[in-house]
């Protein structure tokens, strides 16, 4: 319009472009006076703001950018934050249902659940929680295998396939025992399908001398951390993709597991620490201890 104002009148323009005049000649007030601190923190507020939501790949809400925010030195409320993220249109993607599919229909021996629930533990390797996935291609499905240390949340352990067998599992856990240390202190917790309960991943376990814990039957909640890690890796991931083959899928889930997930993701319950960071603080405060 201001461009246009010698060819055509104000009056025709905010017409035709359904603006106001009033709105308009308060834009070019603003325009001929210099911008005030206020206004240029707002903007330096919305870029960072914007660069945090697009490097999570549009998975952050409020809480987790404003964390980041704090992080790169902001004195601002999360209050703020959400305002100018509904301002700019940024909203975190919706999660998506998640679908149990542990068929523990079998006559394997199984082991009572030494968790009941209680998903803390003071240090790392104390307890592990393990389940599977599934993610759909246009070449069929492939089957994620998980290892997580209740610790930091950290995946210490993983493996894709296309057949949901023991080796699956097995697999993953082998990883997680070639990238740990753990001891005799650690529990080992799933629910009860057979890939947990055949003959050979409880031998892995038991030459290790690892306590065993397992999820009572038809029960979800009782392996809730993992069951959480797999609705978020779905939401921030593979809803979000349409994979041509396995091979694409296990590309990306895997580079989102260790590029994104164990080492750049805010946690909530980690203080908003990714879980690399998470256990970077704790074997600080134990050399400092030492000291």
């Amino acid at each position: 319009m201001q461009e246009n104002a010698d060819v055509f009148s104000v009056v025709k323009m905010c017409f035709v472009l359904n603006v106001s005049r009033a709105g308009y000649y308060k834009w070019l007030e603003r325009l001929d006076r210099p911008e005030t601190e206020k206004e240029a923190l707002r903007k330096e507020l919305s870029q960072k703001i914007k660069k945090s939501y697009y490097e999570s790949d549009g998975t952050y809400g409020s809480p987790r950018v404003h964390q980041d925010l704090l992080d790169w030195g902001y004195e601002v409320s999360q209050k703020t934050v959400a305002i100018i993220m509904r301002e700019l249109g940024l909203k975190a993607i919706l999660e998506e249902k998640y679908v149990v599919t542990t068929d523990s229909n079998h006559a394997l021996p199984i082991a009572p659940n030494l968790l009941k629930r209680n998903f803390t533990t003071s240090a790392p390797d104390r307890i592990w929680v393990t389940d599977i996935t599934y993610i759909r291609t246009l070449e069929g499905w492939v089957y994620l295998a998980t290892v997580m240390d209740l610790f930091s949340r950290k995946i210490v352990g993983y493996c894709m396939d296309k057949e949901m067998k023991k080796d699956l599992t097995l697999a993953a856990l082998k990883m997680a025992f070639s990238t740990r240390s753990p001891s005799e202190n650690l529990i080992h917790h799933s629910d009860r399908g057979s890939q947990y309960c055949s003959k050979e991943y409880i031998d892995l376990l038991t030459s290790k001398q690892i306590q065993i814990s397992m999820s009572r039957k038809g029960d979800p909640y009782d392996n809730a951390c993992i069951e959480s890690f797999h609705a978020t890796i779905k939401k921030e991931l593979i809803y979000r993709r349409r994979y041509t083959s396995r091979a694409e899928a296990i590309r990306s889930i895997h580079y989102y597991i260790n590029n994104r997930y164990n080492t750049r993701r805010k946690h909530s319950s980690l203080g908003y620490c990714s879980p690399r960071e998470f256990e970077d603080n704790y074997q600080f405060s134990k050399l400092q201890e030492v000291s």
